[in-house]
């Protein structure tokens, strides 16, 4: 069996990175994905994108990825578009929208928000339509070689970790499905969790990559902590706007209000 790391939502938290690669290479992993939202809040956008640039297998776009290279009237989206410079900005812009492979069986596809776009967000605790709605084909994600729809769904962007399986809602609209169950998760955020547990978040996926046989595969949680006083102290030494909001949620895990 074979072992992915999925990160996603570093925004520019270079030392929350660093802690999450450690530990993905002690524990002897080599596939990492990464779901979007490398750039933004945090003080080293730049640093972040080459670094996931170097280390990541397949990286999908953001929103902040992509909004970060519209025109920007905030002195936070300016000093961030400064700091990611003109190559690193074109290279967020042309990232891909979604993955998808088979894993032991199962087709899993992977994309930052939803099936829809990368601002359509979807909460934890969306209703069942919303949720099921991440399982179709759209314009956006495309289609499965086989027109497959996806038996497991992850994404990021609301940087709280949560799993859930879900019933498929008839046999009608899923009849190209091998079986009845349906299974989402969010992997949470490597710079910035909402969840209120300060310590970066990732996934591991294990199974047999690329395989259409039905086998084993699970789905971890980790949490690693990093020095979160030293995160701030690098906002605080670059002088970046908004430096105590970003200090507020990296230290308390909590969205600032």
């Amino acid at each position: 069996m074979e072992k992915i790391a999925i990160i996603s939502d570093i925004h520019g938290n270079l030392p929350a990175l660093e802690a999450v690669l450690a530990d993905i290479k002690l524990r002897g992993i080599e596939r990492i994905y990464c779901l979007g939202d490398l750039a933004g809040k945090g003080p080293d956008s730049a640093a972040v994108v080459d670094s996931i640039q170097r280390t990541c297998e397949v990286v999908i776009q953001g929103n902040w990825d992509l909004g970060i290279n519209m025109p920007q009237d905030q002195p936070a989206g300016i000093w961030q578009q400064q700091q990611l410079g003109p190559k690193r900005l074109a290279y967020l812009a042309e990232l891909p929208f979604s993955v998808d492979f088979y894993l032991s069986g199962k087709l899993f596809r992977l994309f930052h928000a939803s099936s829809q776009s990368v601002y359509h967000r979807v909460k934890r605790k969306a209703s069942k339509k919303e949720r099921l709605a991440l399982f179709q084909n759209t314009e956006m994600t495309g289609a499965a070689p086989n027109g497959k729809l996806p038996d497991i769904v992850g994404y990021g962007d609301i940087h709280i970790p949560f799993l859930i399986t879900m019933k498929n809602p008839s046999e009608k609209s899923t009849a190209k499905r091998a079986d009845s169950g349906l299974m989402l998760f969010n992997v949470g955020s490597v710079g910035i969790p909402y969840d209120g547990i300060p310590q970066a978040c990732y996934c591991i996926l294990e199974g047999n990559m690329n395989s259409q046989q039905q086998a084993g595969f699970s789905l971890q949680y980790v949490r690693v902590p990093y020095d979160i006083d030293y995160a701030i102290r690098r906002a605080h030494a670059v002088n970046m706007p908004e430096t105590e909001r970003y200090a507020f949620e990296v230290s308390t895990g909590l969205v600032h209000r």
